[in-house]
């Protein structure tokens, strides 16, 4: 068994590797940044439904491996879709522009370790997909439903939120100014926090009460939360996102965040809109 659990995270590593490689080309021969982001959702989409409809024993998948792999193709799809149609509406994403800038003449060589290192930091969210998958009950239990439960609500939530920042820019009145409306008013990045909320639903199919002991992988599942949590608010989320919008908004995104979460929704502070 834990041959087959490690066979799967070298299967999972090298599939991975090989996609963030073509993203990276992408990257080079475009220019545009922002297709990275795009190859990566369909990328984890990809291997994450793969793996999860893996044949346990030779035999036909279950029930629910089906399930597992229908919620992360739907993830994938909605977030992918979304993030390529806003991807063909610019030159670059200004994020990685900042980087690529930073790096100067040695830019295409460290966007590509970069690149390698996302796809490899991404094993947790699909080896989450793939122990969820394989719990060693074949028929559907409450957890699976509440764990389906909380990946719609995570998609639906950060559909919204992208839906509302989308109509948010259109409109002329708003140029300049910070989006400070529905989710937004309670968090300064609620697509970041209903993306986070969404990979907890890993760790409830992966682990039930009844298997603490006997089914000790699914403990493994309560990696995709924690790294997708480290991932959106310390490195590639909010950090380099927030710097951008210092210098683009200045003093209004500061008024922002001095009144707004970050991250969890809350009410907001009392502050001058500006």
């Amino acid at each position: 068994m834990t041959v087959l659990y490690l066979e799967a995270l070298a299967g999972i590593a090298v599939s991975l590797s090989i996609l963030m490689a073509m993203a990276w080309m992408v990257q080079q021969r475009t220019g545009n940044s922002g297709w990275v982001d795009t190859i990566w959702t369909f990328s984890v989409g990809l291997v994450g439904a793969c793996s999860a409809l893996w044949p346990i024993g030779g035999s036909a998948p279950n029930a629910r491996q089906w399930l597992v792999a229908a919620l992360v193709a739907i993830w994938s799809l909605r977030l992918g879709v979304h993030i390529a149609v806003r991807t063909a509406g610019i030159s670059d994403d200004p994020r990685y522009a900042a980087f690529a800038s930073e790096w100067g003449v040695d830019s295409p060589r460290k966007m590509f370790i970069f690149l390698q290192n996302q796809g490899l930091g991404s094993i947790p969210l699909v080896f989450a997909i793939f122990v969820a998958a394989r719990f060693p009950d074949s028929t559907l239990r409450i957890e699976d439903a509440l764990g389906a439960l909380i990946l719609l609500i995570g998609i639906a939530g950060e559909a919204v939120a992208d839906a509302q920042l989308k109509n948010f820019r259109e409109r002329p009145a708003n140029k300049g100014r910070v989006c400070d409306i529905g989710l937004w008013h309670w968090s300064r990045h609620p697509n970041y926090f209903f993306e986070w909320f969404g990979w907890l639903a890993f760790p409830v199919i992966a682990i039930a009460s009844g298997y603490p002991l006997s089914y000790p992988w699914g403990w493994a599942a309560l990696l995709a939360p924690l790294f997708m949590y480290w991932i959106l608010v310390h490195v590639t989320g909010i950090p380099p996102l927030e710097a951008q919008m210092l210098r683009s908004r200045g003093e209004r995104y500061r008024d922002y965040q001095s009144r707004t979460s970050a991250f969890f929704p809350r009410p907001p502070q009392k502050g001058v809109v500006i």
